[in-house]
């Protein structure tokens, strides 16, 4: 048996954990840059307000206390997403991240009654030691299993947990009613040429023919149809596989043409690429670095550059990365454009531990792996960007926007929350205490002893 556990509304309940003040209001998390919405409470989503509504035609409800805008504070909720990580780690016996708010966890040898009990439980132990609402959706497969967690969610009667299996009259119900375009991996697109073919619902797209589905679309697809049947067909292993590039890009704050700012940015992302390269234990053979102005300002010139710069030799260390892309946007930079955007991304990665080494660059004995697992560990346990190659300033141009940013409250020393009492709470205790002793002194005064 497989199952999925998704926070429901992620973000928006990571700031409700800090925040108990936004429970039952309507908030929404902003993208990068303060732009648009990315993430609704259900309180907002029952105002009509559509994800990617840009933030400054929210801007009037925000300021009259209507609605609640968060700037998206990601390292807050990148740690809660490892915390909740390892409390199913701690209490399934295999689990596999497939994004920053959904697990999949597989729970083979536990019979039905013991998964749906096992469910309850996490969603108990999860709300209790994180403060996260979340559902479960358990079947035989992981397709299954992604549409029993949507019936978790949108149907009460679940209260949470939802197990479908491969066969019964449950799931096939739930199957006729559910459109084939919810169905994992069914884009809007496909759902549009299956609806052709007649094939409307998640029940049509199982009882399909597997081999004309193949014939006709894909193998994924008729994979993704046994998988409704509850044939398991797809593994999530994966995920764990290295990822061919990387790639690390951000908007800036505002646009900028100074080289040094837009080389400071270019850094921040070419060091977090490393990181990056690094954790998957490859290594890098070029590096691109692009430029983008803004496309939506016809009134400037438009430029969209880049440049790839080959490495002497596969590295991962950071400064090699740097130097390259120092290269690269020499090559590139023009001063007169206003930049919105820039970025860095690795290419033709390699495994560190099976790499050749060329005869013609032999190696040498660099103590460069030590320092960078050195920079990367202190990092990881005190906050990212701790250790950081070369100088940034705080409130330059390509800094993004957050104005409405939370603390970071599980990352950053200096943004613990502090726990205290109210200071109208604390003078109001004070005056009580010193009329007590007032009227201690009084009764001594007159020979008769204080009153408790």
């Amino acid at each position: 048996m497989i199952g999925l556990v998704d926070a429901n509304n992620f973000y928006v309940s990571c700031e409700r954990v800090f925040q108990p003040k936004l429970e039952g209001r309507p908030v929404g998390v902003m993208s990068n840059n303060d732009g648009c919405v990315i993430a609704r409470s259900a309180e907002l989503k029952a105002l009509d307000i559509p994800m990617g509504t840009p933030a400054f035609k929210l801007e009037g409800l925000r300021q009259r206390g209507e609605i609640h805008l968060l700037s998206s504070n990601y390292e807050l909720y990148g740690d809660m997403s490892a915390r909740l990580a390892q409390l199913l780690r701690d209490a399934c016996p295999e689990i596999a991240p497939y994004s920053i708010d959904e697990m999949f966890v597989y729970l083979d040898g536990f019979t039905n009654d013991q998964c749906e009990a096992l469910g309850r439980k996490l969603r108990q132990r999860i709300h209790r030691h994180l403060g996260l609402p979340v559902c479960v959706g358990l079947a035989p497969t992981h397709t299954l299993a992604k549409l029993a967690n949507h019936f978790a969610k949108q149907d009460p009667h679940y209260q949470g947990v939802c197990l479908l299996n491969g066969q019964g009259h449950t799931t096939e119900a739930l199957l006729k009613r559910t459109p084939v375009g919810s169905v994992w991996g069914v884009g809007r697109r496909l759902a549009e040429r299956l609806a052709i073919g007649g094939v409307n619902t998640a029940w049509d797209l199982r009882e399909s023919d597997e081999k004309l589905l193949r014939k006709r679309f894909s193998v994924v697809l008729a994979r993704t149809a046994l998988e409704l049947r509850g044939t398991p067909c797809m593994e999530m292993n994966a995920l764990d596989q290295p990822r061919q590039r990387i790639m690390t890009s951000r908007s800036f704050g505002q646009p900028t043409g100074i080289f040094a700012e837009v080389h400071n940015a270019l850094r921040r992302n070419a060091q977090r690429s490393a990181e990056k390269l690094r954790e998957q234990q490859s290594l890098a053979r070029a590096v691109m670095v692009f430029l983008n102005t803004n496309r939506h300002r016809r009134d400037q010139k438009q430029y969209f550059p880049n440049a790839v710069i080959a490495l002497p030799s596969p590295s991962d260390d950071t400064r090699v990365i740097l130097d390259a892309v120092r290269q690269g946007l020499e090559q590139i930079h023009r001063p007169r454009y206003q930049f919105m955007k820039a970025g860095v991304m690795l290419l033709d990665l390699v495994d560190a531990e099976q790499h050749q080494l060329s005869l013609l660059n032999p190696p040498t004995r660099d103590r460069h792996p030590f320092l960078m697992a050195t920079v990367d560990q202190i990092n990881q346990q005190m906050g990212q960007g701790t250790i950081r190659f070369g100088m940034t300033d705080a409130p330059a141009a390509w800094q993004l926007r957050c104005a409405h940013r939370s603390d970071r409250y599980t990352t950053r020393w200096d943004e613990l929350m502090k726990v205290g009492t109210h200071p109208g709470a604390v003078a109001a205790a004070e005056a009580k205490q010193q009329q007590k002793k007032q009227q201690a002194l009084t009764s001594t005064k007159r020979g008769t002893q204080p009153r408790a």
